[in-house]
Formats: C-alpha cells, sequence, structure tokens
C-alpha cells in the first residue's frame, strides 16, 4: 500500500448559502471557467456559461454525465441551487412511489430514498472533481432552523435550505460552508412609558461567515477568517497557492 504524506493540492468543494436575492449566483459565476446547471432559470441577466433550464432529475444527471466525460474547457461546476435539485429529486422519489408527495410515503422513508439520489449526485461531482480536475460550488438558499442542543436550551440558526438529512450530508463533504448575509445594526427606539423596541437598520454591505457560531452553520478548512468580502476572488485568495 502507498503511504501518502503532506498536504495535497486538489479542486475545492464548497457550498455558498445565503439570503434570497443576495448574489450567490453572480459570485459563483465569477469562478474560473464556471458551467452553472441551471435549475432556477433565473441566470437571464447575468454573463455566464450554464446549461438550459433543467426540470427533472434525468435531465441533471445527463448534463453532469456531459460535464465529467465530454471535451470542454469548464473548470468549475456550479449547481444553483441545491434545494431546487432537491424538489426534482423529490419529486421523482414521489413520483417513483406513485404518490402525490414525498411526504407521503410513511415512517419518513421517502427522504431516505432521496438520499440514494443525492448519492448519484456526489458520485458524479466527484467524478468532475477527480478525473476532470475541476472545482465544485454548491448554491443554496438559506432557512431559519430551530437546533435542539443537547446541554443547553434550544435555539434558532441559519442553515442551508434542505432536508436535514441531506443538508448534513452536503456539509461534511464540502471544504467549505460558507454563510452570505446583508451587515445590520440594530439601534433601540424609544416607545415611551419604559418600552423600548429594536430596530435593524440596513448598512448595504454583503459579507461571507467562514466559521460555525451560534448563529450561523459555517465552516472553513483554509484558515480563513470568521468573515470575508462576498466576491469570488476573496475566497479563493485562500486556496493554496
Amino acid at each position: 500500500m502507498k503511504i501518502l504524506s503532506g498536504k495535497t493540492k486538489a479542486p475545492r468543494k464548497c457550498m455558498l448559502y445565503g439570503t434570497h436575492g443576495i448574489g450567490k449566483s453572480t459570485w459563483a459565476a465569477a469562478a474560473p471557467g464556471a458551467i452553472i446547471v441551471n435549475l432556477e432559470d433565473g441566470l437571464n441577466n447575468i454573463d455566464c456559461q450554464r446549461t438550459p433550464h433543467l426540470t427533472t432529475f434525468g435531465q441533471v444527471m445527463e448534463a453532469l454525465l456531459w460535464i465529467g466525460t465530454q471535451k470542454h474547457e469548464f473548470f468549475t461546476v456550479v449547481i444553483d441551487s441545491m434545494d431546487w435539485l432537491e424538489s426534482l429529486i423529490h419529486h421523482e422519489v414521489a413520483t417513483q412511489a406513485g404518490k402525490d408527495s414525498i411526504a407521503d410515503i410513511g415512517y419518513g422513508a421517502g427522504y431516505k430514498q432521496a438520499l440514494r439520489y443525492w448519492d448519484k449526485v456526489m458520485l458524479a461531482l466527484e467524478h468532475c472533481r477527480s478525473e476532470r480536475n475541476m472545482a465544485i460550488v454548491l448554491l443554496a438558499h438559506a432557512a431559519v432552523k430551530r437546533f435542539e442542543s443537547p446541554d443547553q436550551d434550544s435555539y434558532d440558526r441559519y442553515q442551508p435550505a434542505l432536508h436535514d438529512a441531506a443538508s448534513a450530508m452536503w456539509q461534511e463533504w464540502s471544504d467549505e460552508v460558507l454563510f452570505a448575509s446583508y451587515r445590520i445594526a440594530v439601534r433601540k427606539e424609544d416607545q415611551g412609558f419604559n418600552r423600548e423596541r429594536n430596530i435593524a437598520i440596513d448598512l448595504n454591505e454583503r459579507y461571507v461567515r467562514t466559521q460555525e457560531t451560534a448563529a450561523v452553520r459555517a465552516k472553513n478548512r483554509l484558515a480563513m477568517p470568521a468573515e470575508i468580502e462576498f466576491s469570488w476572488a476573496a475566497y479563493q485568495s485562500y486556496w493554496p497557492k
């Protein structure tokens, strides 16, 4: 058996999630040689290379097969977005089971079946990465979900808007899980009678969180600071040279 040592260069696997309309697609389109797997059909105003609007899971797999096997000059695969892909997977699972919705498959079995479809996507992306030397970018919307802490009171936090099992699977797989957000300030307003209310003030600044906090699921394997500028160039500047 061959023993490896030291650091090894490999294309990045990144998940970027954030609030609606913050510019995730534009951020990913700036990646070198990006090809966007177009699931949301919201790219008309972005100068980018993309697939046609894909509306079935089969079409997505055909696109990934083409990217992974055919001759082209792309260097980055972008899935836009993971939550829309999850909808296609759930529809496929429900259709195969003869149900109107994946939720109609009892005892959560439908969501377990969905993980097999996610495995196919992961294998296709791993092929693009290992055989075609392509970076992978996964875009997703953000959702506020309750975190049941085992050692303290439960609390809300941002995380990718995916079913819990799929979300955990892709977060573990990714080298970086980044959260894009708007920076805001909160000021107190006196309402009289010893009452105050908090008012959020938009500072018109976008930024990316790279590390886990109580409010946000995030991680990175690049020793990045807790926050970076919201641009592809800022993220790529931390890659191994």
